[in-house]
């Protein structure tokens, strides 16, 4: 299945082999936050980022997300506090796949800085 947007640009989604359609919810809301903090961090030395996403979801129809947690991983010579201060404004203000959910998810988020790659 293809799905295309208003400009042409067009995404193949596999359910059978693929993430489902609540996957790509939760794949999007780290997409979108990761964005404010790559963002965030333009002027600063990291060589990697990424988040690790996890959720529950309720037991009945409609499952819908309850909780969201999110782990940051930023490699480089960035100040934790600074990244702390990224992370916090994106899920406060600015990740607006986040805020397009029921406000009564659940989010929770930390970080991992490393200096270094293992």
């Amino acid at each position: 299945m293809t799905c295309t947007n208003a400009a042409g640009q067009s995404i193949d989604i596999n359910f059978e082999d693929g993430p489902s359609p609540m996957q790509l919810a939760l794949q999007m809301v780290g997409a979108c936050s990761l964005a404010d903090v790559v963002v965030g961090l333009k002027d600063r030395s990291f060589t990697k980022a990424w988040v690790e996403l996890d959720s529950t979801r309720a037991t009945t129809a409609p499952r819908v997300f309850k909780t969201i947690t999110m782990v940051y991983h930023v490699v480089g010579d960035v100040p934790l506090k600074l990244l702390e201060r990224i992370v916090s404004k994106s899920h406060e203000k600015y990740c607006s796949v986040s805020h397009s959910m029921d406000s009564s998810i659940v989010f929770d988020w930390r970080i991992e800085l490393n200096t270094s790659e293992a």
